[in-house]
Order: C-alpha cells, then structure tokens, then sequence
C-alpha cells in the first residue's frame, strides 16, 4: 500500500494539510497531485472546516515537479509535450485552491520553488520563517512559469519586479519577501506552524461565507472595471446578507458583545 502523500487532520475548524514527501523536499509527482487536489475539494465541503492551513513535512515546503516523475513527460512522436501535464495535473490543482469558499494560508517551512513556489503563492496568505525562500525555478531548466505563476506574481509583486524575478530565476529571500509583499508574516522557525495555526483559527471563528466572498470580490476587482466592480460587490453583499453570521454580527453590535460566528 503507497503511503499518503498528503496528510489532513482537522483542529478547532482548521484544516492542516501536509505534503508529505519529505524524502524529496515534497516535490510533487502524480500521486500528491491527485491527493492535494482531491483533499482540498474535501475541506472545500466540509463544514467542519473553516480555514486551511498548507505546510511541507521535513525541511521544504515544496520543491516543485520531481523531475524523477516521467509520468509528467508526455511524448508524441519524438518530441516532449508538456502542455497536458500542466493541464491534467497542476491546473485542477491549483484550481482547486481558488475555489475554496474559505481562507488557505501557506506555512512556509523552507523553499518553495517552481511549481511549489506557484502553490505557496496561490494560497490566501503567506506566513514564512527566515530559512523560507521562493524561487521561480522554472527559467533554471530551460522553461516558463506554470500553475499559476503568471497570474499571482505580478498581483503580489508588481509587473516589473514580477518580470525580473520570473527571468532570473533567482531565490527571493525571506525578509525581502516580506518587504515587497510575496509573504505576510515571518515567524521563527520553531513558532512557524503555531502562527499560522493562530491566524487560521482567527479566520475560522469569523463570518466563514463573507470572508470566502471577499476573496472572490477581490480577485474578480483585479480584473474588471470599475462599473463591473460595483455590481458585483452588490451581488455578494446580497449573498452575505442572508447569511445567519450576517444576522448575529448585527446583533452582536447592538448588544456591545463579541459575535459567535457559526459560518452558515
């Protein structure tokens, strides 16, 4: 029997998951793939769950395509084709994470490089200790960014400096990603997991539906305009309204107390 590579245990509404290759710096083969995206479709329903945490096993927190994994080599005729890996693989994966109806930190406990940079950055927020270090490693073997790289770098960073990072390939150190937003918070090394546990825990006791809305609003005001921005803040407003949280915060104000969020 395979041993799982991804490993999910449920605490206080927070849904920890552990790529749990560390053997190989949790690079990703076809296995974790399907089990990473399998699980967050999991926590995505279960009610149980309200926030995400995402972490590596061992020293990584994810060090990209193993590139001992042929199953990712695809070949028609002589020639290598990629593209139907990144689809079939990485492109549901990273999916998967956009969907989620709740918040996903990325705990990031070392590198986070190529397509484990792209995981880290997909994440809602990014809490690192001094040892962590992303790195676009894609331009290093000869290719482009993919599972999603393209997309949140230049949203975190800024088009020019997304520009420079993703040519050079180099490795972006922790302090520096802090200071020009690639990660949130730095934590040391040994309070890593308890920080972002914290935080998760935070976000889990609040208004569950609001919080997973605001990230859709976000991500879709990126894109649009101004007009389109504002009818669609009416149209989560609308769905946050018939929430029950909605009807408790109010409450909760009236009363000067704290709201008990239930996320329903």
């Amino acid at each position: 029997m395979e041993e799982k590579t991804v490993v999910l245990t449920i605490q206080d509404g927070v849904g920890l998951i552990r790529l749990n290759r560390p053997q190989v710096y949790n690079a990703i083969n076809r296995q974790l793939a399907e089990e990473l995206t399998a699980t967050l479709r999991k926590v995505n329903e279960d009610p149980k769950v309200r926030a995400v945490v995402l972490t590596g096993e061992g020293k990584a927190f994810c060090s990209g395509q193993d590139l001992n994994d042929r199953s990712a080599i695809v070949t028609k005729g002589d020639e290598i084709s990629l593209g139907e890996s990144v689809r079939s693989r990485y492109n549901p994966l990273i999916q998967a994470i956009m969907d989620l109806k709740k918040p996903i930190i990325a705990a990031v406990n070392g590198v986070a490089a190529g397509a484990g940079c792209s995981l880290a950055l997909a994440c809602d927020l990014r809490v690192i200790t001094p040892r962590t270090r992303f790195v676009e490693a894609f331009v290093r073997i000869g290719l482009a960014p993919d599972s999603g790289s393209s997309y949140f770098l230049p949203r975190l960073v800024g088009l020019g400096r997304a520009l420079e990072i993703a040519m050079t390939g180099r490795d972006v150190e922790a302090e520096e990603a802090v200071r020009i937003g690639l990660a949130n918070q730095l934590a040391e090394e040994d309070k890593l997991l308890d920080e972002a546990m914290a935080l998760a825990k935070q976000l889990a006791q609040g208004p569950t539906v609001a919080i997973g809305l605001t990230k859709k609003a976000i991500y879709r005001g990126m894109e649009t305009t101004i007009e389109e921005a504002l009818e669609y803040e009416a149209v989560v407003q609308e769905q946050a309204g018939k929430t029950k949280d909605f009807l408790e915060g109010i409450q909760a104000f009236g009363e000067k107390r704290k709201p008990n969020y239930r996320g329903e």
